[in-house]
């Protein structure tokens, strides 16, 4: 983190919440980055400097109940129109009028929609690992009830009650956190046909799957220490309010349904990422849920930590597509 430090500027911006915290590197076009769970700003570490170095104002915040931000107690508090009235927020106290946002797993949904619902201040949009999906459908908790079948909850399932995962994970914050990225990670995942992690067998947890022993390629101990050491101060359950209120966004969103993203965008998986493959059908549709599609790449042989698997090749995406988008 040190090399880092050095080189960007922290701050903290007033919001619906309370405050937002958000880094920030180099001058030029803002860029507001979104981190997804259970991550932070930090997670972007490797893109803040490769932006600033391409001439470009690059953000990235601590999402409503990470890090250093507010974490207000209610669920209601995480929904997505308040995550969306965040990000305006911070691009409004940054002196802006507008920004490209760009965002990794749940902050890749964060981002769809801060550009969907207020397209003139996010001219353009980024996604990675996470493909956009108009909202509508069913309700989000009954599809997710229905995914384990009778021998297996779906781990979003598992994180709906208040309390329930913060029990697994609490006690051993650093280890859970080691786990669950090595599941997601290329180099450490299961081996095919062995127990999925993102599903818990009934009476068991979601650890029981996760590979022990060995961190991925990407993740040294000071980066795990980073990590662990912000969710050791706050807890999990600000994180894990996003899913909570999945519901309420669905009622919320309902007169969007199916309503597609205009703007410029950019999409990028990792081939061995379940965000990316299981949500294929997403990115079969991107004609219609993406007719500003500029660039769509699936990276071969990365998971879903995407940004920090891969760094050079998500930095060199960025910048190109950024350089097309801004121009």
């Amino acid at each position: 983190m040190t090399q880092h430090a050095a080189q960007i500027t922290h701050r903290s911006v007033t919001s619906p919440a309370g405050r937002i915290h958000l880094v920030e590197q180099g001058s030029g076009p803002l860029v507001l980055l979104v981190h997804g769970f259970p991550e932070s700003w930090y997670s972007w570490r490797h893109q803040l400097p490769a932006l600033a170095a391409a001439g470009y104002r690059a953000v990235a915040v601590d999402v409503r109940g990470y890090g250093r931000s507010s974490r207000p107690a209610p669920v209601d508090a995480y929904r997505m129109l308040d995550l969306v009235e965040d990000n305006v927020r911070v691009v409004r106290a940054l002196g802006e009028e507008s920004a490209v946002v760009v965002g990794h797993d749940w902050g890749a949904t964060i981002a769809a929609h801060s550009a969907l619902l207020r397209p003139e201040v996010f001219r353009a949009v980024g996604l990675l690992s996470v493909p956009y999906t108009p909202p509508g459908g069913p309700r989000p908790s009954d599809v997710f009830t229905r995914l384990g079948g009778g021998a297996e909850e779906f781990y979003v399932a598992y994180f709906q009650e208040p309390g329930r995962a913060e029990a697994e994970v609490e006690p051993d914050v650093r280890g859970w956190l080691a786990g669950f990225y090595a599941a997601l990670s290329a180099d450490t995942m299961p081996a095919p046909g062995a127990p999925d992690p993102h599903f818990v067998a009934r009476g068991g947890t979601l650890r029981d799957r996760f590979p022990q022993g060995r961190l991925p390629g990407w993740l040294s101990e000071d980066d795990l220490d980073v990590y662990a050491g912000e969710f050791e101060r706050t807890g999990l359950t600000g994180a894990l309010n996003r899913y909570r209120a999945m519901d309420r966004d669905w009622e919320d969103l309902a007169a969007h349904a199916g309503a597609p993203l205009t703007q410029p965008s950019l999409f990028v998986g990792g081939s061995q990422d379940a965000s990316t493959t299981w949500l294929a059908d997403a990115i079969e549709a991107y004609p219609v849920t993406l007719p500003g599609l500029v660039a769509s790449y699936v990276l071969d042989g990365c998971g879903h930590w995407i940004q920090q698997e891969r760094p050079e090749d998500v930095n060199r995406i960025l910048v190109d597509w950024l350089a097309a988008v801004t121009a």
